[in-house]
């Protein structure tokens, strides 16, 4: 049987269930390193601004597997889909065309190569996370973009311009410094999980992964330290 999940304030209304279809509500959501993924209906309207915030960042549900509905602003769903869900629709569809997108959704997400191994680092791509020992990074979403595009050339230098393209959409070099930055709060959250000197910077000033480093062992939670502790400038 096929599976969803719903991420709303109320109950799911009747034009919205794919148990109507012989779908089968999954009352969990996916959690990190799941191998059955289903697609998520979300309907923000009403929904509180922390569930909201954690939704467009990732946080609350991997966003490629998550279909945001009852979005009719064709700007609004163009944002929604550039910050990766894997579907943006408004409320004029029928439950069979959102039984097809969502299955679609699910398709696209299986085809991936989800996860990408890089020493003692593994990132989701679904979830839009890298793990060390099981544990997140709690990375925010160029964080993750930014690691993922090293990832591709473990070993091999990756220059700033090609990762302002990659990353950022830039085909020019800006005059903030939003990549080094970016470089500087991943590896604070790298060295909190033990994977100091991962990213390393090249006399070029472009960055790679040293594949070689091993994660050490650690007795604070990064999560309780991140803020509190200085953030270098690395560039």
């Amino acid at each position: 049987m096929r599976n969803f999940c719903w991420i709303a304030a109320g109950a799911i209304p009747a034009a919205l269930d794919l148990r109507r279809l012989g779908w089968r509500l999954r009352p969990a959501l996916p959690q990190p390193g799941q191998d059955n993924p289903c697609p998520i209906l979300a309907l923000p309207h009403d929904l509180p601004f922390h569930r909201w915030l954690a939704l467009t960042r990732g946080r609350l549900a991997p966003r490629p597997l998550t279909l945001v509905l009852g979005i009719d602003d064709p700007l609004e769903r163009a944002r929604l889909l550039r910050l990766g869900f894997g579907e943006a629709l408004g409320w004029a569809l029928s439950l069979e065309e959102l039984e097809v997108r969502a299955e679609q959704v699910l398709e696209r997400a299986q085809a991936l190569n989800r996860r990408r191994r890089a020493g003692a680092l593994t990132l989701d791509l679904v979830m839009r996370e890298g793990f060390v020992a099981d544990r997140p990074l709690r990375l925010f979403p160029r964080e993750f973009a930014l690691l993922w595009r090293l990832s591709e050339v473990p070993g091999f230098g990756v220059a700033q311009d090609v990762l302002l393209r990659d990353v950022w959409g830039l085909s020019f070099r800006p005059e903030t410094n939003s990549l080094a930055v970016h470089v500087s709060r991943l590896r604070a959250k790298l060295r909190l999980a033990g994977m100091e000197g991962l990213v390393e910077t090249l006399a070029d000033g472009g960055y790679r992964l040293a594949v070689t480093v091993m994660p050490r062992d650690f007795t604070l939670d990064g999560t309780t330290r991140l803020g509190k502790e200085r953030l270098r400038q690395d560039i």
